[in-house]
């Protein structure tokens, strides 16, 4: 059985996944499209999401969209559901850290972390919710366990992914009426280019994007009657310390 969500029966859907063009995003794209669904990413870069799209194959667009911009957000999902008739699942990736000490971090830079990690993520489902509704479907928000465990530093980022958390916990509460599901995924330490790190062979012990994007496929399988809400995810084994 390929992924779907039940209420296809079996019918191949679409997909929209922001911050598409790398990591996560770029993994769970290749792996729903894979899996015979029509997909659209996005990015902010014009050339990143150009190259991930063409790697990605004809069952891939890209669009450049910036999940800060509501009006955008609107345009181009309207635009994915005038290309494919519909809206399935939606994968609300895109996200940024800034770390710093409470005291040293800049406006500028909670800003920039809760614009596009949370406000960013209520911007996306907002304007995902009237097509989903048509005919049901998956949202996924990928989250962090940072959303349940604070670290020192971590002040823009930990407030963005608890309350990503809950946001996720009340669309369950709003949408399940609607044959819509929601499932948080939190995963630990991912091997991606995130907040400027360079993935290498010494990430090897790491969850690996396509590790999250497996799990989103299995998700997608569930019987429809049943709802993993909150998915934590680690590395089996991290290094001893």
């Amino acid at each position: 059985m390929t992924a779907t969500t039940d209420h296809k029966q079996g019918q191949r859907g679409s997909a929209f996944v922001t911050g598409g063009s790398k990591g996560i995003g770029y993994e769970v794209a290749r792996a729903l499209a894979g899996a015979g669904y029509s997909v659209t990413i996005t990015s902010r870069d014009q050339q990143e999401i150009s190259r991930a799209a063409g790697d990605l194959g004809e069952q891939v667009r890209g669009v450049v969209c910036d999940v800060r911009d509501p009006a955008a957000l609107e345009r181009e999902v309207s635009a994915h559901v005038d290309a494919f008739g519909g809206l399935d699942v939606l994968f609300v990736n895109a996200g940024v850290g800034n770390f710093a000490n409470i005291a040293d971090m800049t406006i500028q830079q909670w800003q920039d972390v809760i614009d596009t990690n949370l406000s960013g993520a209520f911007y996306t489902i907002k304007a995902a919710i009237p097509a989903m509704k048509e005919r049901g479907g998956y949202i996924f928000t990928l989250s962090s366990l940072a959303g349940k465990n604070p670290f020192a530093g971590g002040a823009a980022y930990n407030a963005s992914k608890f309350g990503l958390n809950g946001l996720s916990e009340v669309l369950t509460l709003d949408l399940r009426q609607h044959d819509i599901k929601v499932t948080q995924i939190m995963p630990g330490s991912v091997a991606t280019h995130f907040a400027g790190h360079t993935p290498s062979d010494a990430d090897a012990w790491k969850i690996q994007p396509e590790d999250i994007a497996q799990l989103t496929v299995d998700l997608l399988n569930m019987p429809a009657r049943t709802l993993p809400s909150r998915v934590e995810v680690r590395p089996s084994k991290p290094p001893k310390k």
